[in-house]
């Protein structure tokens, strides 16, 4: 795949996420300026009907106020008891004319208006208007009633209040004050309620704004710069990927929190619901929780009846750690495997030496029959009848009846030698019949006797180890003894260790041990020390096999 895709894919994914980005910042901005609009328009409209209720409210209280001043009652009533029409000069001129443009200075209303008990003008604003009927009704303050209301008269519109006037003895309405804010003098302060709502508002939005910025650039960082359509092709492939694999998978934060544990992970170690659990929490064995907060178990580990192999890596994106992850892998049936196979090449290699000890001595028959020597001859050949076709230089030897297990003891008779120890079976050896999964027995066998050897070659001389091998129904007792120096703790040998953790250790290296007894329980045995020794005498451990051979084997045996 060339260069230029790569750079085009790369191209396309920063595209992708600033369509994101930009759509996700233009979001919020849109829904911020949204919500701050519907406030906006509400305060304003709460604002505007603020500032005509004290429009209202101060026109209501001068209109008392003037209504209420003793001088204008009684000059109202005197104009109302004469029946005829007050003459405008001498209004212009009049007392109620002055008072009314002086509260009119006063409060910078409009208008103050004072009528008689038949709408004529008694004060105005408009000197020529005297003595005329008021432009708008004046029959609710006549019957008593304050009016407080918007209407446009011979001023134009204004905010008006109407209050009727009583006579100095109290009775019916006799007049009404009038007084009037004009609609622009009312909305005075409407520009600086505006101004300071757009100033909140404009702070509002770029709040918002910057919010909605830190907001995403925290996004990205707990999302490690991958963006929502990445993380649905990211889960969809560790779904996949970790799901379909036989390995399971367990990741760790940097503060020892579960993050990730497939099926695989939960069927090998036995728990449930990890996910979001500190791992000392999950009730792990020692072992097993120290191999996955540490460097794990790269040469195996015995967990339950299995055999785990633990990798465990660091993981960092960048210059920040993230934490761990443990690969488990279930290597049970390749161990057992290859114990077999290793017991397999070893009775492999005996019995190469038992044919190259044979074709040498069959060599050697052969010269003493082209030499004459035919008497000598049949006596090399009695003898090689009668001790067989190698000597394997076992003691004992020939006790064990299986042919397959005198070749695997003599193989490992071979390699003691070579290590300075002597191996020979046991005079309690009592085993005749042959054994059908004899590859399962010394699977078990060359364990325990591997590590004999090694004990006794660690001890001084004599190094010797002796091995039994017993029939128990379908089933094989074996027992292997050394003169090494013993064993300290007859269960730390069956604990789960690394190789290299005791330089001076010589029995259960490794998972050698631990692997045979879980083997011999998978088939309903069992491996224990029968005698841990120590002060001058070695170990003694013992193995029982069953079901290693089959129900006509036993029988044939029974009946001879």
């Amino acid at each position: 795949m060339s260069s230029a895709h790569f750079a085009h894919d790369d191209v396309a994914d920063r595209e992708v996420r600033m369509r994101f980005a930009t759509r996700m910042l233009v979001v919020q901005v849109a829904t911020q300026i949204a919500v701050v609009a519907v406030c906006t328009g509400i305060f304003a409209w709460l604002g505007v009907q603020q500032l005509k209720a004290e429009a209202d409210s101060s026109a209501l209280n001068i209109a008392r106020s003037v209504a209420e001043a003793p001088d204008v009652r009684s000059l109202v009533t005197t104009f109302s008891a004469d029946p005829g029409t007050p003459d405008a000069a001498a209004l212009r001129d009049g007392e109620l004319q002055e008072y009314a443009a002086d509260v009119t200075a006063r409060t910078r209303g409009l208008f103050v208006v004072i009528t008689d008990d038949h709408g004529i003008r008694l004060a105005h604003p408009d000197p020529d208007r005297l003595g005329q009927v008021v432009s708008t009704s004046f029959a609710d303050a006549l019957a008593g009633r304050e009016v407080v209301t918007w209407e446009t008269g011979t001023l134009g519109e204004s905010a008006r209040a109407k209050v009727p006037i009583y006579p100095p003895g109290g009775g019916a309405p006799v007049g009404e004050v009038s007084v009037g804010f004009e609609r622009a003098s009312v909305f005075d302060d409407l520009p600086a309620l505006i101004a300071g709502i757009a100033a909140a508002v404009a702070l509002a939005v770029a709040i918002g704004a910057v919010v909605a910025l830190l907001m995403r650039r925290r996004l990205e960082r707990l999302t490690l710069g991958v963006q929502p359509e990445e993380l649905v092709a990211l889960v969809q492939t560790q779904t996949a990927v970790l799901e379909g694999a036989d390995e399971g998978v367990v990741a760790l934060d940097d503060t020892g929190i579960v993050r990730v544990c497939t099926a695989t992970v939960e069927r090998l170690l036995g728990v449930t619901g990890a996910v979001g659990r500190p791992l000392a929490e999950l009730g792990l064995p020692p072992a097993v929780a120290a191999a996955l907060a540490g460097g794990g178990a790269p040469t195996g580990l015995p967990v339950g009846d299995r055999v785990v192999f633990v990798d465990v890596r660091p993981v960092r994106r960048g210059a920040r750690a993230l934490g761990r992850v443990a690969v488990l892998r279930d290597r049970t049936d390749v161990m057992a495997l290859s114990g077999r196979l290793d017991s397999v090449r070893a009775m492999g290699d005996a019995l190469r030496v038992q044919r190259h000890e044979n074709a040498n001595r069959l060599h050697a028959a052969v010269g003493l029959l082209d030499a004459g020597r035919v008497v000598e001859a049949r006596a090399f050949l009695a003898d090689l009848v009668d001790r067989g076709s190698v000597d394997w230089a076992v003691p004992g030897i020939e006790l064990v009846g299986d042919a397959m297990l005198q070749s695997f003891l003599g193989a490992k008779a071979l390699a003691a030698r070579e290590r300075g120890v002597a191996l020979r079976v046991a005079d309690d050896t009592f085993s005749t019949a042959p054994i059908d999964e004899v590859e399962d027995v010394v699977a078990v066998l060359g364990n325990l006797i591997d590590n004999a050897i090694t004990a006794a070659a660690a001890a001084p001389a004599p190094r010797e180890v002796e091995v039994s091998v017993l029939d128990d129904a379908d089933a094989v007792v074996v027992t292997v003894a050394d003169t090494g120096p013993g064993i300290a703790d007859g269960e730390a040998v069956f604990a789960p260790r690394e190789r290299d953790d005791d330089p001076d250790a010589v029995h259960g290296l490794g998972i050698g041990l631990p692997l045979s007894r879980e083997f011999a329980r998978r088939r309903g045995g069992e491996v224990w020390v029968v005698d841990a020794g120590g002060d001058g005498r070695g170990a003694i451990v013992a193995a029982r096999l069953p079901g290693v051979r089959r129900a006509g084997t036993v029988r044939e045996r029974n009946e001879t």
